[in-house]
């Protein structure tokens, strides 16, 4: 079973950054990835990013790439979201999910317990 928690949410100005920090902790046989998820004010829950651990690969959704990236420390078992260049669209709850991979919510047995990021002057 994997146990994931997330940290680094706060508020931030248009246009400034964040790193968001998800720790997975446990096993699992279909721990093949590690991807995140936002909702949103009155939205349903989107996908963000994805990190395939097998070979590093990285896909981001549109509206995020160029300004978020995800990368992961291995030895801290820690995936991380840079955030750059931050819109206030980009307010939501952001949530960290592990499991198969692809944006496809039930393909994530762990998720953690959501951050919130709120962009605002």
């Amino acid at each position: 079973q994997l146990h994931v928690v997330e940290s680094g949410g706060g508020v931030v100005q248009p246009g400034g950054s964040l790193r968001l920090s998800c720790a997975v902790s446990g096993s699992a046989a279909d721990y093949w990835a590690t991807a995140w998820f936002r909702q949103g004010p009155g939205q349903a829950r989107e996908g963000v990013a994805i990190l395939n651990h097998e070979h590093g690969d990285t896909i981001y959704t549109d509206s995020v790439k160029g300004r978020f990236t995800v990368s992961r420390d291995n030895a801290k078992n820690t995936v991380y979201l840079q955030m750059n260049s931050l819109k206030p669209e980009d307010t939501a709850v952001y949530y960290c999910a592990a499991g198969l991979g692809g944006w496809i919510e039930s393909y994530y047995s762990g998720w953690g317990q959501g951050t919130q990021v709120t962009v605002a002057s």
